[in-house]
C-alpha cells in the first residue's frame, strides 16, 4: 500500500474516526508482520467498535503473550495517547481506558 494511503487511513481512523479505516490498517500490519504498530491499530480499531474478528483478536493476543509487561505498557500507552489527541490534541494525560484487554482476550 503506498505510504500516501496508509496516512489517509491514519488520519480516517484517527481524526475522523472511521472504523474500517482502522480495520485496513490493522490488517495492513498484519500483513506485514507487524507486532507493536499491529497492537496500537488493534486498540484503535477496538476503541472505535471495529467488527473485529477471531483472528484479529488471536493475532494481537499472539504479540501481547509475547511482550514483557513493561514493553506492553508502554505500547497500550502509546495506543492511549494517539486515541486521545486525536479526539484533543492539547490533552496529554493517559487516561483513556480501552474496553478490550489483549491479554487476557475478554471485555475489562
Amino acid at each position: 500500500m503506498p505510504r500516501a494511503h496508509t496516512s489517509e487511513l491514519v488520519r480516517r481512523a484517527y481524526d475522523a474516526g472511521d472504523a474500517q479505516a482502522a480495520i485496513t490498517l490493522l490488517e495492513q500490519s498484519m500483513a506485514l508482520g507487524h507486532r507493536r504498530i499491529a497492537l496500537i491499530r488493534y486498540l484503535q480499531a477496538e476503541h472505535l467498535h471495529a467488527p473485529l474478528d477471531t483472528r484479529h483478536h488471536d493475532y494481537v493476543r499472539d504479540i501481547a503473550a509475547r511482550m514483557s509487561a513493561a514493553t506492553l505498557a508502554r505500547v497500550v500507552g502509546e495506543a492511549r495517547t494517539r486515541a486521545r489527541r486525536a479526539h484533543d490534541p492539547a490533552d496529554t494525560s493517559t487516561t483513556r481506558d480501552f474496553a478490550h484487554d489483549p491479554v487476557a482476550g475478554h471485555a475489562g
